[in-house]
């Protein structure tokens, strides 16, 4: 798959691309990853692309026809290589906020443009005209959309096959399906005391029944703590068991005891 950043700095990405696991996905171009600059698509010497805004008001506002030209340009090149037509993706937090589906989906599609904004943001009419979705990483506001390409890139390139060094690693992520869309639970190392705090025992039983059922059981109380929303749609859904039922309730009887 491919992706197209529109970015007026690519100088962000290049140290991502070679570093930590998911550098095999953009050295094997599993996750093909092209960086535009639109101000190499500017006029004038200073190559400008932003100006203030209409009406008034604090910071700047970048100008539809650089990111318009870059975008032409994308798309020239994109025809060259693969036909299939893609959609731009802005981020923006006016966006649907990103998630695991969202994220898998995308991991299993032909790619997309990616637009990265700055300043107080596009000329609406650029928006208006060539953009088909916009995103969010959530109810905050960031410098530039570079950082939620990155999060989404990155989020993206685990998910390919022969990643990470354990293939079966994502499917016990938090939000993953395989989990029944719980948040992950707690996971320790050696030494099994650190610091006068012990290892749950069970994790030291050698019973995998045993253990799955308090991984288990450390999921469903974990989601119900920080996430309830997560475990009420677990439970719409159908994806828990009486099993899982009977230990929420003691939960609710018990709100002190350990899971």
């Amino acid at each position: 798959m491919r992706f197209d950043v529109i970015t007026l700095f690519p100088e962000l990405f290049a140290p991502f691309f070679i570093s930590g696991v998911t550098r095999r996905a953009y050295e094997a171009k599993q996750v093909d990853v092209q960086l535009w600059n639109p101000r190499d698509f500017a006029e004038g010497g200073y190559r400008r692309v932003d100006d203030r805004p209409f009406g008034g008001g604090p910071g700047m506002v970048m100008m539809a026809e650089p990111l318009a030209r870059c975008l032409h340009h994308i798309r020239d090149a994109r025809a060259e290589a693969a036909p299939a037509q893609v959609p731009v993706l802005l981020f923006s937090p006016i966006g649907e906020r990103l998630d695991h589906s969202g994220v898998q989906r995308w991991s299993d599609s032909a790619g997309a443009i990616l637009v990265c904004g700055r300043y107080e943001g596009l000329d609406q009419r650029f928006i208006d005209a060539h953009v088909d979705r916009q995103i969010s990483l959530g109810d905050f506001v960031l410098s530039g959309g570079e950082i939620a390409a990155l999060a989404l890139l990155d989020a993206i390139a685990r998910l390919q096959p022969g990643v990470l060094s354990d293939e079966s690693s994502h499917q016990f992520d938090s939000f993953n399906p395989q989990l029944d869309g719980l948040l992950d639970c707690p996971h320790y190392t050696r030494p099994d005391t650190w610091r006068e705090q012990p290892v749950p025992a069970a994790l030291l039983s050698g019973n995998h029944a045993h253990i799955e059922r308090w991984r288990r059981d450390e999921r469903l109380a974990l989601t119900r703590s920080m996430r309830p929303d997560l475990l009420q749609r677990a439970r719409v859904e159908g994806r828990l068991s009486v099993r899982d039922e009977s230990f929420l309730s003691d939960l609710l009887d018990n709100p002190g005891q350990d899971a």
